[in-house]
């Protein structure tokens, strides 16, 4: 699915969100084969953004268990100090990246992140990670409710199945205007050192 009337690409404020790239979602609990398939073109970018000095952050699942609702729909996943609720090695972790703990689909529910945001001068988020249909999804409705311009990063995001996949992404055109964008894309418009 390819986007002819884009908005043009400003990312000089711009920050990273990498939404439950996590043991979990990839290899684990919640598996997804199509989560494999983007590692690559997520550590990528995120090695990009960092070079760039673009503020990475994880927005990473980290349940209590038998106590948070989503674990009903979903079963036990990402729950808080397990193996399961930690980020893939690939795309390392490290001491500049911030990672913002939720409990619920979006990043910004009842979480420090826009706070974090707002005080590292971010105004456009670059939404990456799993799933478009839903924690990405539910992450882009707030960030757009909050004033900050929502961009996805296509290679780097994807969904159980492709059906869910495009319609994650077409709802988040429709609903917020959000730009799909290659890697390359993307790393030709953050801002040169």
């Amino acid at each position: 699915m390819e986007n002819t009337d884009k908005k043009p690409l400003v990312l000089d404020h711009a920050a990273i969100l990498v939404v439950d790239m996590l043991q979990d979602f990839v290899y684990g609990a919640l598996t997804c084969e199509r989560g494999v398939a983007i590692v690559p073109a997520t550590a990528r970018l995120l090695d990009a953004a960092r070079e760039a000095g673009l503020p990475v952050i994880f927005c990473n699942d980290a349940h209590l268990p038998k106590i948070d609702r989503e674990l009903e729909l979903w079963g036990d996943h990402a729950i808080v100090g397990t193996p399961g609720a930690e980020v893939i090695p690939e795309l390392k972790l490290c001491d500049k990246d911030f990672v913002v703990p939720k409990r619920r689909y979006s990043g910004f529910f009842q979480t420090d992140l826009d706070i974090l945001l707002k005080e590292l001068g971010v105004d456009t988020v670059i939404m990456t990670g799993l799933h478009a249909h839903m924690c990405v999804r539910h992450t882009s409705a707030d960030a757009y409710m909050l004033g900050y311009e929502v961009v996805v990063a296509k290679e780097a995001t994807d969904s159980f199945t492709e059906e869910d996949y495009t319609y994650g992404i077409a709802y988040l055109k429709t609903c917020y205007g959000a730009d799909a964008y290659s890697n390359d894309e993307l790393i030709a418009a953050f801002p040169k050192k």
